[in-house]
């Protein structure tokens, strides 16, 4: 039976090289605390194999177990600066050049008093 969604197969490769680099910071995270793949899954109530697979950077874990991982390590604030529409350069520009340049030509006013 093929895969439902071919980017869990096989992700461009900048996306795989991003998890694969979150998953080793998790890893790093983890150690540098002395923790095990058992303390931390007990902490943000999943199962041992989730953080595991979330630190190999497998693209089938859920978006879910790699922020309560960031949370366990109090690295969570990081997460909210992803996507700010603010610091998204490219979408600024496009929507400035598609913005309105003067409104629409509404009805003229009569002198009826």
């Amino acid at each position: 039976m093929p895969a439902r969604n071919t980017l869990l197969l096989a992700p461009p490769y900048p996306v795989e090289l991003a998890l694969t680099e979150l998953g080793a910071n998790l890893r790093t995270a983890r150690l540098r605390r002395n923790l095990t793949i058992e303390e931390v899954a007990q902490k943000i109530g999943a199962g041992r194999r989730a953080v595991s697979d979330a630190e190999r950077g497998k693209p089938t874990t859920s978006v879910a177990i790699y922020a309560a991982l960031l949370w366990a390590f109090d690295l969570l604030a990081d997460m909210h600066s992803l996507a700010d529409p603010a610091r998204d350069q490219e979408g600024l520009i496009l929507s400035r050049s598609k913005a309105r340049v003067r409104a629409r030509r509404g009805e003229a006013l009569d002198n009826d008093f």
